[in-house]
């Protein structure tokens, strides 16, 4: 664009010239300059921004080229792309399927299938008309309600290929997705497998039975034998077709049509022959002996006896009952009380065998199938009925059985969605397709279950194999011309429908590896150079091959049942969830939708779950609870602004609002941590055993904000903030926020985030921080001074306060402290955080096994045996366990070492003081000499102007304690101050301005006080609060040392910092000569609250 070349001009030049042209005056450039120079001159005001914010005009034509592409065909490019340049790249087509070809006729042929051919007249003789229509209803509701849902997702956006999986991981989030996708991916090849076995019961059964490998001697072993022979075809059908698979997929598509029309042609042949059976039923006649129906194989004549010539002879049918054709043979029993009757198969619509149907006829497995209105006389003895050729349940039938059978003639409603990539208008052609795919196969399978039941005798409807119509297709018998439009229809239904389930499912398992999200998965992304999945066809091979071993389509069928349930329930719930939150992002093109019918639709699919099979549908939510926790520990983050986010976003809302309402109660307090850490140049933590100290004592529960400053302002550290934010929840795996902030000094950060840190409710309530063990070697005194206005601001904040000394020796999170002890010093009480502590820390592993001890002090009016007692009884209620010791401290003299150590404080402080000052000198002189013409200006309050302004060494003076601190402040802000440098500044500003002469006299004034303040330092006494602190360290570090030198971990009550600012050198040192000899030490300041109570 002519916007780009303005930019790609501007730079060439401000490269070649070192300086850029717009910064001339005047324009007397050549017109080859102006040309380039002012082109797209209308839009320069945003040229700096086009790189990372396209103009509007780019973007939408960007957008107009975009063609949504299958996967395959991407990859196909890439892989041309790789092999060369100079190979041309063939013109690719954009999608231009419409809703008939692309949607509606794919969702027919994946819907109708197996199930009607194979299976629904015997789910309509066993169940009924009534309660098959009530199977259908569930079923097809159940699936109308999804493709409902399924609509509004896929019309909220580009869905590209990749179909259910693509929606339900973008809307639900990864985990959902993984688990979900896989189900489906499971549904669809088990698919595969009860296609495979349709193919080969239609092969083996009506087509060429005697194409069987085992043959069954005697009738009770044919179940058997049936089965090996589908297992032994079955797996060389998979083979074949994984092969036709392999070699190429694009004939298995170009076969699609091939088969949708055997399948139109057999429901058309069905319609046909039901119409005919009104005025010409066709002759199928049926054999039953007494009310029993006989497999009519072995037999021509449905006759005991007949009559050839003038002689009667026994027939075939006589020869299956009796040991002999002679008339004085031994018979069944039942044989001999009950004559032979021949009825039709199909006596037609307008026989009134409807009426016989309305009801079921459930029964066990080998029951017989019998005709109730038929007379027969029992027998006495039936233990020989099994070895009769008569028509029997090969499985016990029940309606909750049947609804896991039917339901698979349900599925493939996803056809249309997953070919999104292929569409023309997927947004159009989706929703409109999928519904009136669902509502023209819903018709067939009404219309079906009441013709079947008004046009079939009902023992025949209950003959699953056609054994009592000479082995044809029970449903091809009614069809019209022949049976053989739908023997061959439906076989060549089952393979096209098998080699889809083949082709579609190694691509949803592809889709998934290469998403990301389940690592043991990942191989399966690879395969062939044009994207083929070679590995994850092998998989789908192996998982189809399970199914076929089952061998039996029965059996296969609910397993297929529950995964696809599965993926329909999460639809729902997707949709449902989606509404209910209102996402911004959330504007279906397709507005017929809610989200109760989202929730009845996933209720629908819960409860045909259990009904199918209730472990069934317990194993298949176990295996996706599984995959979900996988993913959600071992996979990767994704971020696909999916509902359960926004679900999660809205209940912690929810909860912080509710949490505001009130303080927590204490027995509901528990340490919410701030932990302070210093970073090193690197952004590396200074401390890490500090974060693992954290983890232990949280437990994994409650809060935890690791808070970082980084000196500098934040447009310059905005890249290292959000790298030093990584690396600090990195280093040892904790749980929780981080928070790194940029100031101009780190006393200012880290007071912003005890101030700032946390969010309502969950707010920080106590601070973790180290101790500045190097604070004496440091000529530097900002970082005591900075860790003393910590411990000032977490007391004014009312925050508890942990500083832990030698962190760099606690345990880590994977180390175990054997036997020992964690001692409680408790010297006042402060909120009862002393107890808490040890009590929280015993629940991680770390110090799972170490003991209690609380030790308290007595002074010499104390009663020390009532208080171990008194302390007992607390702890008693407390619920603790520990050891409890009262020690008593006697009064007893000021040691010449205490007094000594007392001295030798404050003389090093006083030194120091007077070396900071000439610092602070130092610094003030090279800032005049470089900046003599701009003065360094002091702002200060209203109360301190008049003294500020009659004498400046005063006002030297008062800064003197807060200089220090703000050393590196001022020198940061100095470029802000200046902005400030006003001369209309209001009248509550006093602007204070140093002259030359007037700094170089307050100057030597200093020296001069300086050279004083040196020759003082060997003639001073040591103050006599301070002996007094110093002697009560000492005293109280000796008793410390002799009983808990070797304890795990002490805990002490921290002493607070002096009032007094002037005191803060010496109050590090008091707190040195407390912790001397002690290894790992953590002080403990309460925040002024009660943490731990007595009642429940």
């Amino acid at each position: 664009s002519s916007i780009s070349r303005t930019v790609t001009s501007m730079t060439a030049m401000e490269v070649c010239d070192g300086m850029p042209k717009e910064s001339s005056p005047f324009i007397n450039n050549t017109d080859h300059d102006k040309g380039n120079l002012y082109d797209g001159k209308n839009m320069a005001l945003f040229e700096e921004e086009m790189d990372s914010n396209p103009m509007v005009s780019s973007l939408l034509n960007k957008l107009a080229n975009y063609t949504n592409l299958t996967q395959g065909v991407k990859e196909h490019e890439e892989a041309d792309d790789e092999e060369g340049p100079a190979r041309s790249k063939k013109p690719v087509k954009s999608p231009a399927l419409g809703t008939l070809i692309g949607v509606y006729l794919p969702c027919l042929q994946n819907i109708l299938g197996v199930i009607l051919f194979l299976r629904l007249t015997w789910i309509v003789g066993t169940a009924g008309i009534m309660e098959s229509l009530a199977i259908v209803v569930m079923t097809c509701s159940c699936t109308m309600l999804t493709a409902i849902s399924m609509s509004a997702i896929a019309t909220n956006g580009v869905v590209p290929a990749g179909g259910s999986y693509y929606m339900i991981s973008r809307s639900l989030g990864p985990e959902f997705g993984g688990a979900v996708g896989l189900c489906f991916y499971l549904g669809t090849t088990f698919a595969g497998s009860m296609y495979i076995l349709g193919t080969i019961e239609i092969l083996l059964t009506y087509i060429v039975p005697s194409a069987a490998i085992f043959k069954a001697e005697k009738k009770e072993d044919e179940p058997e034998a049936l089965l090996n022979n589908m297992r032994v075809y079955g797996t060389c059908c998979l083979t074949l077709m994984s092969l036709v698979v392999f070699v190429g997929v694009k004939y298995v598509n170009k076969l699609a049509l091939v088969f949708l029309a055997c399948v139109i042609l057999s429901i058309l042949a069905i319609y046909a022959g039901v119409i005919k059976t009104a005025f010409e039923p066709p002759d199928f006649p049926i054999c039953l002996l007494g009310n029993r129906t006989l497999q009519n194989h072995n037999f021509d004549q449905c006759l005991k006896t007949m009559k050839v010539g003038n002689v009667t002879v026994t027939t075939k049918l006589w020869s299956l009952f009796c040991d002999s054709p002679d008339f004085n043979a031994t018979c069944n029993e039942y044989f001999t009380l009950n004559n032979v009757t021949v009825i039709q198969g199909i006596p037609g619509l307008t026989s009134g065998v409807i009426r016989d149907n309305i009801w079921g006829d459930y029964g066990p497995k080998g029951m017989l199938v019998e005709n109730k209105h038929q007379m027969s006389e029992p027998a006495a003895d039936t233990s020989q009925d099994i070895y009769m050729p008569y028509v029997a349940n090969d499985i016990t039938t029940f309606f909750t059985l049947l609804v896991g059978i039917y339901f698979p003639s349900v599925t493939g409603i996803m056809a249309g969605s997953n070919r999104s990539g292929d569409l023309r208008d997927a947004q159009k052609s989706i929703p409109i397709g999928t519904i009136m795919a669902i509502a023209t196969t819903t018709f067939i399978y009404i219309s079906s279950v009441i013709l079947f039941g008004a046009c079939i005798e009902g023992v025949v409807l209950r003959d699953k194999f056609g054994d009592s119509v000479k082995g044809n297709l029970v449903i091809g018998i009614l069809a019209w011309p022949s049976p053989w439009v739908i023997v061959i229809g439906s076989f060549f239904s089952c393979c096209g429908a098998g080699l889809q389930s083949l082709t579609g499912a190694p691509r949803l398992l592809q889709a998934i590896a290469r998403d990301g999200i389940v690592p043991f998965l990942q191989v399966f992304g690879h395969g062939k150079a044009n994207g083929e999945p070679t590995w994850a066809l092998l998989l789908t091979g192996g998982i189809c091959e399970i199914g076929i071993l089952i061998a039996s389509l029965d059996a296969v069928a609910p397993i297929l049942s529950m995964f696809f349930l599965m993926c329909y329930l999460f639809v729902n719930l997707a949709c449902a969830l989606q509404t209910l939150l209102c996402t911004p992002n959330w504007r279906p093109r397709f507005k017929f939708y809610h989200w109760a019918l989202s929730f009845l639709g996933a209720s629908l699919c819960v409860s045909l779950m259990f009904i199918s099979s209730w472990y069934y549908a317990l194993v298949a939510m176990l295996i996706a609870g599984c995959i979900y926790k996988y993913i959600e520990y071992r996979g990767a983050e994704k971020e696909w602004g999916d509902g359960i986010r926004g679900l999660s976003l809205n209940a912690a809302r929810y909860a912080l609002i509710r949490l505001e309402e009130a303080p927590p109660h204490t027995k509901n307090w528990r340490p919410q941590m701030l932990v302070l850490l210093n970073l090193e140049s690197d952004h590396t933590v200074k401390h890490p055993r500090l974060l693992s100290f954290c983890t232990q004592l949280k437990a994994g529960k409650g809060l935890t904000i690791v808070g970082s400053v980084l000196q500098g302002t934040y447009m310059i550290k905005e890249d290292e903030v959000k790298k030093a934010e990584q690396s600090s929840m990195a280093t040892e795996r904790t749980k929780g926020f981080c928070h790194v902030v940029a100031s101009s000094n780190l006393r200012d950060g880290f007071s912003h985030l005890i101030q700032t840190a946390g969010l309502g409710g969950m707010k920080h309530n106590t601070v973790l921080m180290a101790w500045p063990g190097t604070w004496k070697q440091s000529n530097d005194p900002v970082s005591w001074k900075n860790f003393i206005e910590t411990v000032r601001e977490t007391t004014a904040a009312n925050q508890a306060l942990l500083v832990a000394k030698n962190v760099d020796s606690f345990p880590t999170n994977t180390d175990r402290l054997g036997e020992g002890t964690i001692d409680v010093w408790w010297i006042v009480h402060d909120g009862g955080l002393l107890m808490l502590l040890p009590f929280l820390l015993r629940q991680h592993k770390v110090w799972r096994k170490c003991k209690m001890r609380i030790f308290t002090v007595a002074n010499m009016d104390d009663n020390s045996i009532q208080m171990k007692k008194d302390l007992q009884m607390f702890l008693y209620h407390l619920r603790l366990d520990a050891e409890v010791e009262v020690v008593e401290m006697h009064d007893s003299d000021i040691s010449a070492f205490t007094y000594e150590k007392t001295l030798v404080m404050e003389q090093r402080s006083q030194m120091l003081k007077q070396m900071q000052l000439s610092r602070t000198e130092r610094e003030r002189e090279i800032q005049s000499i470089t900046d003599t013409s701009r003065s360094s200006i002091r702002r200060k309050n209203q109360t301190g102007a008049s003294g500020s302004e009659s004498d400046p060494s005063r006002q030297l003076e008062g800064t003197q304690e807060d200089e220090v601190a703000q050393l590196i402040h001022d020198r940061n802000t100095a470029s802000h101050a200046a902005l400030n440098d006003k001369p209309d500044t209001g009248p509550d500003r006093v602007h204070m301005t140093w002259t030359k002469d007037k700094f170089l006299s307050e100057r030597n004034r200093n020296r001069s006080e300086v050279n004083m303040g040196v020759r003082d330092l060997f003639n001073m006494k040591p103050n006599q609060s301070n002996v007094r602190r110093m002697h009560t360290a000492v005293k109280l570090n000796e008793v410390v040392v002799n009983r808990s030198q070797g304890a795990h971990l002490v805990l002490l009550n921290m002493p607070g910092p002096p009032k007094n600012r002037s005191g803060d050198e010496n109050y590090m040192e008091f707190l040195e000569v407390l912790l001397e000899g002690l290894n790992r030490v953590l002080l403990v300041r309460g925040g002024g609250r009660e943490v731990i109570t007595i009642y429940s």
